[in-house]
Order: structure tokens, then sequence, then C-alpha cells
């Protein structure tokens, strides 16, 4: 290829430069991996019916060339078609010879995501069987695992958002409130942490399933830590009867917003009177807060306490409502609104956070395969995470996003030489951030390995 000359000299170019990578940093997270053993507790979750004498990748290999391939920006399949030919992503996946042994192809990878439920020995192809319910115990086991003592609180965090579909996929149907076909995945997380992902046709209400899974995380949780108190977050979407009377008969808190409606304005009517006045004296926005105890006429089981936002802005009234079961004695209204229930917003940070790991990425025609590429595109941005939490910490990186990780660290090119005895990879002199990725480096090393 011709490009334009350098004064004098001519410029040319091809792809012939040999064993050269573009993601020469890659094997951080390879570090990460072997102090947190992700790759096998998720391949853990697939069984294997393929005759291990005729097999030329392992499931465990398979698994981890889609999650490594995810983390640093492939999101196609078809990308595998050159990527099986790449020696760094060879030594992550860890063959044998990562000089010489392709990784897998396309075709190969597509018929693990295909794999049918019920599928055996008996099938000519697709063999490699996922269990679900092993997945979605796997994520809050990783969530436990990462911390040495138990913390005496924690806030499950959950939400749904929209999937948009441009196929004929299996369960798309068309969501008034968000105005196209797509999914309707069910997320909740602790912090960064991501305990369940779930497709859900759209249509369906928001909140459904969320008490059964809120049950089982709870469970699994209380057996690890009998002592921790929990506390469930959500937007109004999820303020349903059957939520909170599962939280109050479970000894679990909950803090979610409440819609608006003639009632709780009224009960609001001079607190919002005295926002005005607030704001008409000083031309700043004004909030007052309030707080009572209400009850549907007919959907709600009980009186519960709401908590209430009277604010006047430049545009007008913007009244907000939350309903707790948390007390007014430990937790003040304006406090339990500004600092507990807005901090919500940071669990959309993570789901956006996840599209740039492709979770998106539901083109299949099958909703099970769909949520296989969502488990592969969750376990991705559980190892980044963990990269940020045990690499990055105290570094200019330390909140920085998975795009951004992926950029500044992972995406250097490198020369990669491998003898009898040792694989080198030779980075580029010229990386701008050679300094942190070693600082990175020893921090990881010293961290002990996972037995």
């Amino acid at each position: 290829m011709g490009f334009h000359g350098l004064k004098k000299r001519e410029i040319r170019g091809q792809f012939n430069g040999g064993a050269i990578s573009s993601d020469g940093g890659a094997r951080l997270l390879r570090e990460v991996d072997k102090r947190i053993g992700l790759i096998g507790q998720f391949a853990g979750c697939f069984t294997d019916y393929r005759d291990p004498d005729l097999i030329e990748h392992r499931a465990e290999e398979l698994v981890a060339q889609r999650i490594y391939g995810l983390a640093l920006g492939y999101e196609d399949l078809n990308d595998h078609e050159q990527l099986c030919k790449d020696p760094l992503l060879g030594v992550l996946v860890e063959k044998g010879d990562p000089g010489r042994d392709l990784l897998a192809g396309k075709s190969t990878l597509n018929r693990l995501e295909l794999t049918p439920e019920g599928a055996s020995a008996e099938d000519r192809y697709k063999k490699i069987v996922l269990h679900h319910g092993a997945v979605d115990r796997l994520l809050v086991d990783l969530f436990l695992q990462a911390h040495l003592e138990a913390p005496q609180q924690i806030i499950l965090d959950v939400d749904a958002t929209d999937d948009p579909l441009y196929g004929k996929q299996e369960g798309r149907f068309f969501h008034g409130y968000y105005g196209h076909y797509c999914y309707l995945p069910l997320y909740i997380f602790c912090g960064e942490f991501l305990l369940w992902a779930r497709l859900r046709p759209s249509n369906i209400d928001g909140a459904s399933g969320s008490v059964e899974e809120l049950q089982r995380i709870v469970q699994q949780i209380g057996v690890a830590w009998p002592q921790v108190r929990i506390i469930v977050r959500g937007d109004s979407g999820f303020c349903r009867e059957e939520l909170m009377a599962w939280c109050e008969g479970q000894g679990v808190d909950y803090l979610l917003g409440l819609a608006k409606n003639d009632r709780l304005q009224k009960e609001i009517q001079l607190q919002m009177e005295r926002a005005q006045a607030l704001y008409q004296q000083s031309g700043a926005a004004a909030r007052v807060f309030h707080e009572f105890h209400y009850q549907t006429r007919t959907s709600w089981s009980r009186a519960r306490r709401v908590v209430a936002k009277a604010e006047y802005l430049e545009k007008g009234e913007n009244p907000r409502f939350l309903v707790t079961s948390l007390t007014a004695q430990g937790w003040p209204a304006q406090l339990l609104y500004e600092e507990h229930y807005c901090a919500r917003g940071e669990m959309e940070n993570r789901i956006k956070e996840q599209l740039t790991l492709f979770s998106d990425r539901t083109s299949t025609a099958y909703l099970r395969s769909n949520q296989l590429r969502l488990y592969f595109s969750s376990m991705a941005y559980v190892l980044m995470q963990m990269f940020r939490r045990l690499g990055l910490q105290g570094t200019e990186l330390a909140t920085a996003q998975c795009a951004t990780i992926r950029l500044k660290l992972f995406k250097i090119g490198a020369l990669i030489r491998i003898t009898v005895r040792k694989v080198w990879i030779l980075l580029s002199s010229a990386c701008p951030y050679a300094g942190l990725f070693c600082q990175i480096h020893a921090r990881l090393a010293a961290l002990p390995l996972r037995c």
C-alpha cells in the first residue's frame, strides 16, 4: 500500500510484520484472572459433551477467548477469524504452543453460543451446554470472594433498561416507553459489583422477576454474611407491593422511588409554596423536604414512610417522592434523598459501561444464545472491574471507565517472540503510559495467586 511520501522518501505498507499484536498490554488482564480465577469458574458453568480426544479447543479456552476478546474491543465473532492467529491472545488463552496453535475461529465460537439447553453427547456439533443458574450463583460468589471481611451494610441496586433489537429475535416486542423493539434486561448491582444480568422480553412489567432473584441473592449472601444489613434500592418502576412486602417479611430494608400523583402533591402543597418563595427571594433552585405516612387506596397492604422533596426551579415545580422502610431516627429526610437515593445514579453508569463491552450485541435469533452473549459481556465487565479494583486504586485511572482503560493500557503495540523456554512481549518504547503500566504490574504481582 502506498501512502503520501515524506519529503523525498516513499512510504509503503504491508500486513506482513509477523508476530506483532496491537493488544500488548492485555497480559495485565491475565494477571488479574490468575488472582481471582474468574475464567476457570465461569468455564465450570458449562458441561462439555465433546470427546476430549477429538477436539482442538477446550471449553475453558473458548470461554477465555471470548471474554478477553470483548474486553479488548472485539465484539463480533467474525473478528476471531483473524484473531485466531494472534500469538498474544494465544498466551492469554493459555494455548500449549501459542506461536503455532491457532485459536478457535468464528464457526467454533458460534457453535458454543448456539448450543441448546438439552444438548448431549449424541448431538453432532453443538455439545457445550451452559447452566444459567450456575452463572447466576457465580456472579454472587465472585462478589463474596472479593471481600476479606463482611461489610456491615450493603445496598443492592435494581434497574431495568432497554436493549434495542433490529431483527426478528425470539422474545422481541415493541415497548411504548422506549419507542422501539427491544429486550428489557434486568440488572442487580452492589456498588460496582454485578450480581445479576438477565435478558427478558419487553412485554412485561419492568419489576417482573425482581423479587425471585433478590430472594436468591439475599439468601446466598446471608449464608456467607449472616449479620450484614441489606438495603434494596430502585426507582419508581420497582415500587411494587410484592417487593416491599417481601422486604418487610425478610428483614430487608428498601429505598424506592414513588411516582407522583394528586394525593401526594397535595400532601406537600405548603412545602412547595415555601420552596417557591425561597426561589423568588434568591433566584436559585430551592428545596424543602417533608415526610409523612401514606397508603394507596387499594394496592398497598399498609401505610409506609414517604419522603418528599418539594423543589422549585426556573422551569417551575419539581416534586419527587420516595417510600422507604428506613426510620427517620437514623435516616433524616434530606440525607436519605440527597446522599442515599441519588447515589443510585452510579448504577446507571455501570450499565452504560457494559455497553462498551457490547452487552447490547444480542443479534442471534434465540433468547438463550443472546443471554449467553450477555453473560460473556458480564464476565468481561467483572474482569475489568476487578482489574480496576486490584490494580488501579490510587492511580490516575482509578475511576476510569472500561473504554479508557482499554485504550490507554491494553492497546499497546508489541512484538511477540516465542522460544522454547520463554515468551517475550516487547512493548512499544514510545508508550506514554509505560511508567503506570509497570506500577500496575508490580501491584498485581504482589497479590497472591488463586490456588
